[in-house]
């Protein structure tokens, strides 16, 4: 999982930093957006010529558990509302991916704002854009393999508190290296996350509705991406771009204590 969500995050920061560059020198339309085309296509071509079927390790694997066939028989109805509020652990990872996911759309759509109201150009928000997926992303090659290790409770938890903690250095911040620390402690604590959240959901999920159980949980945690998106809007309109800032910091130290205090331990 870490090796997997380093790709695709190292990806976003690369992107953001081409993007940046080619923005300040021909202008914001249409130039960067050309690399989205190309990046489209070379996924396409990717997935299409490279990728291979992967649910005979899934079948392998389900041979293993004696309740398999009980378990086949969960509906979709019945995988939804464990993954979302039965079960404690399952839900524990569901809320935490959402508002993870929450201040990460905070993030793409207030950072440049607040960035540019402090002066910085259009090369510096390039940069500050990249520091935070370029740290989320190369921190989860050590985080992910680190979970194995740990366990993966506790690394969600701080992760969680050590994004709320970004957020408030970002804010109390004026210049271009308080903005970077704070982007990076998001990153550092983004990538605590990530990784672990789907590694408990393999954890806990039999293999004949994981899959289903992690379209669950992505269903809540990219839903993330819009109410971070709408809430920080909405907030940041009626209070202020540091008060938005603020209150998604704070939601997100809750979900912290909430998983500190409702999950178990999935990988002792």
């Amino acid at each position: 999982m870490g090796l997997n969500e380093f790709a695709g995050y190292f990806a976003v920061a690369i992107s953001a930093l081409a993007t940046g560059w080619i923005a300040s020198h021909y202008g914001l339309r249409p130039a960067p957006f050309y690399l989205g085309i190309a990046f489209v296509v070379l996924g396409l071509g990717l997935s299409t010529f490279l990728v291979r079927e992967t649910q005979h390790h899934v079948a392998f694997e389900a041979k293993g558990y004696s309740s398999a066939t009980a378990f086949e028989k969960l509906s979709a109805k019945e995988i939804f509302w464990r993954t979302t509020i039965r079960d404690r652990n399952l839900s524990s990872i569901s809320q935490a991916g959402l508002v993870n996911n929450l201040n990460d759309g905070m993030a793409w759509g207030l950072f440049p704002l607040f960035f540019a109201a402090a002066e910085m150009n259009l090369s510096q928000i390039g940069i500050l854009a990249a520091v935070y997926p370029a740290t989320w992303g190369i921190a989860q090659l050590f985080t992910g393999a680190w979970s194995d290790h740990v366990g993966r409770k506790w690394l969600i938890v701080w992760g969680m508190w050590v994004q709320a903690i970004g957020i408030g250095v970002v804010i109390v911040s004026k210049a271009f290296w308080g903005f970077s620390a704070g982007a990076t402690l998001l990153g550092i604590g983004t990538a605590m996350v990530y990784p672990t959240l789907l590694a408990a959901i393999g954890d806990v999920a039999h293999p004949a509705w994981r899959a289903s159980s992690v379209g669950v949980y992505r269903f809540w945690r990219d839903l993330g991406y819009a109410f971070g998106a709408v809430l920080a809007g909405i907030a940041a309109d009626a209070f202020g771009l540091s008060s938005a800032m603020g209150l998604v910091a704070g939601l997100t130290f809750l979900s912290g204590a909430l998983t500190a205090i409702r999950m178990q331990e999935t990988h002792p």
